[in-house]
C-alpha cells in the first residue's frame, strides 16, 4: 500500500515541523467543518453575524468587512510572491508552478475583495488575525514542503500538468460563481437573496465545489503529503460550510428550492 501511494506522492520529508503541520492542518480544518455542521460558525460569516449579539462583542475591535477580508488574504499573497525572491526556494518546474498557483489564488482573492464582493457586515479583529495567520502559515509551509523535495526522486506518476489544468478550472469556476453572487444585490441593498445562474440552480455552494477542485489541482502540482493533507482538510471544512449554508437558506426562505443540494449536484 505504501509503495502504491509513493508512486503518486513524495515521501514525507525528515521534518518534524512539516509532519506536525500536515496533521494539524488536516485536523483543524476538518474539525472546523464539523463545527459548521453543529452551528458553530467562524466569526466572519453571515451566519455568525445573524446569531451573535453586539453586546457579547462590545469590547472587540471591529473592522469593515472589506478591510477584514483583505487582512485574511494579503499576508498569504505576500508569502507566495516572496518565495520567488528567496534564492533557492523555488527550484524546478514543479516548485515554480506551485508558487505561481498559490500567488494567483490569493491575488484573485484580493482582487475579488476589492472589486467583486458585496459587503453588509463587519469582522472582529480578534477573529481575523488567527485566520490570516492560518492562511499565511499554510502557504509558507506548502512552499517549504516542496523545497524539501529537491533531493528526492520525482514520484513515478507525474501529475503536475493535470494539476495545473484542474487548478485553472477551479479558479475560473470559483470566480464565475463569486461574480454571480456579487450581482444578487443592487447598490445599497443589504438583504440576502437566493443565488441564481450557473450551478446555483443545482447546488447552493458551487463556488466551494470549484474551490475544492482548485486545491486538488494545487495538490497534484505539489504531490507532497502536506499539500494533500491541507486539501483534504479544506474539503471537509467546505463540506461542513456548504451544509450550513443550505440549512441557513432553508431557514430564511420558504421558497428555497428543495432539490438544490449543498455542494455536489444531485448527491449532497
Amino acid at each position: 500500500m505504501s509503495s502504491f501511494l509513493l508512486s503518486f506522492v513524495y515521501p514525507p520529508p525528515p521534518s518534524v515541523f512539516v509532519t506536525a503541520m500536515s496533521a494539524i492542518s488536516f485536523a483543524s480544518l476538518a474539525n472546523t467543518g464539523a463545527a459548521e455542521v453543529r452551528g458553530q460558525h467562524l466569526n466572519y460569516s453571515k451566519f455568525w453575524n445573524a446569531v451573535t449579539s453586539t453586546r457579547s462583542n462590545a469590547g472587540s475591535r471591529r473592522l469593515p468587512s472589506r478591510e477584514g477580508m483583505l487582512l485574511l488574504y494579503a499576508p498569504a499573497l505576500v508569502a507566495a510572491l516572496a518565495s520567488f525572491a528567496i534564492p533557492g526556494a523555488v527550484v524546478g518546474e514543479r516548485a515554480r508552478w506551485l508558487s505561481a498557483a498559490l500567488s494567483i489564488h490569493f491575488f484573485k482573492r484580493v482582487m475579488e475583495v476589492l472589486f467583486i464582493h458585496q459587503y453588509s457586515g463587519h469582522m472582529l479583529l480578534g477573529s481575523a488575525l488567527p485566520i490570516s495567520f492560518s492562511y499565511f502559515i499554510s502557504t509558507a509551509t506548502m512552499i517549504y514542503a516542496q523545497y524539501l523535495t529537491q533531493p528526492m526522486s520525482e514520484p513515478a506518476s507525474d501529475l503536475k500538468y493535470i494539476g495545473v489544468a484542474l487548478f485553472f478550472l477551479g479558479l475560473a469556476g470559483n470566480f464565475y460563481h463569486h461574480y454571480l453572487l456579487s450581482k444578487l444585490r443592487k447598490q445599497g441593498e443589504k438583504e440576502y437573496k437566493i443565488p441564481r445562474g450557473g450551478l446555483f440552480d443545482l447546488v447552493v455552494c458551487p463556488h466551494y465545489l470549484f474551490e475544492i477542485l482548485g486545491f486538488f489541482g494545487v495538490s497534484l502540482i505539489s504531490q507532497t503529503v502536506y499539500a494533500f493533507s491541507f486539501t483534504f482538510g479544506t474539503m471537509f471544512y467546505l463540506i461542513g460550510r456548504s451544509y450550513a449554508t443550505r440549512k441557513w437558506y432553508l431557514s430564511k426562505f420558504d421558497q428555497f428550492p428543495k432539490h438544490v443540494k449543498a455542494l455536489i449536484p444531485y448527491v449532497f
